[in-house]
């Protein structure tokens, strides 16, 4: 009897060993599993667009999405997306942008981070004071015409380094015939807090970016009889931009 009794107690022993061992393989296999999950943001999409989004997507759908994008940058709740596969993917499958962004150069207006987009889906220009010229109209109309965005962007900025240039006149190698195309917006733009236009008021500046923004919209259709014709017809859609480079916070007009 006593036999027994010692057998079933061990037998009970081992059973307990083995429940408590496979408890621990269990949640170090579930702290492993957890530990390695991706991080997902807030409204995570990580999907590349393809041609089928591009093609269903208005030019008022692409731009809800760049402040959509601007909203969740200026709050820190931006998207996690894997990179390296959104690479893959649009190196395999190709590249179906849903905007162009005409951008300044300024370290702190990179239009894939300020509007939270991810690879392939914009197109960038970069230039000193966001200005149009005939490449940067070619490189337009590829993006529209043959590649198929909907949206163009011409994003200006405040505390513009461009701008202070034009306002100063400042004369320095090719820098001077590039400030010279801002020159229009200044001499456009009344006084603001005060007679003082040079770079010294940066209430002046910020209002000769703005204007010289729209000037840049206007060229974009006035320059280009391809993409007037698109905008004439409803195909795409043109519009001008202010960043505030102290919040982050993007304003359309």
């Amino acid at each position: 009897m006593k036999q027994t009794s010692f057998s079933s107690r061990a037998s009970l022993g081992a059973a307990s060993r083995m429940m408590s061992t496979a408890s621990v393989l269990f949640l170090s296999l579930t702290l492993f599993a957890c530990a390695h999950q991706p991080s997902v943001g807030i409204a995570a999409d990580p999907a590349v667009m393809t041609k089928a989004k591009q093609n269903q997507m208005t030019a008022d759908q692409a731009l809800q999405v760049l402040k959509d994008g601007n909203a969740r940058f200026v709050s820190g709740n931006t998207v996690k997306r894997d990179l390296p596969a959104q690479v893959k993917a649009t190196g395999h499958d190709g590249q179906f942008p849903l905007a162009s962004i005409v951008s300044c150069i300024d370290s702190r207006s990179a239009p894939s981070q300020v509007f939270d987009q991810g690879v392939g889906d914009l197109f960038v220009a970069s230039v000193a004071g966001n200005v149009v010229n005939e490449d940067i109209l070619g490189s337009l109309e590829y993006a529209s015409k043959v590649a198929g965005t909907k949206l163009i962007v011409i994003l200006g900025h405040t505390h513009c380094g461009g701008v202070k240039g034009a306002c100063d006149a400042v004369e320095l190698g090719n820098l001077t015939q590039l400030v010279g195309k801002i020159r229009p917006a200044v001499n456009m733009t009344p006084d603001v807090h005060g007679s003082d236009r040079s770079s010294k008021n940066h209430h002046f500046v910020d209002e000769v970016a703005e204007n010289n923004v729209k000037l840049q919209v206007k060229a974009v259709l006035d320059k280009s009889p391809v993409l007037r014709d698109m905008a004439q017809k409803g195909q795409i859609k043109v519009v001008g931009a202010m960043l505030d480079v102290e919040t982050g916070k993007i304003r359309f007009f």
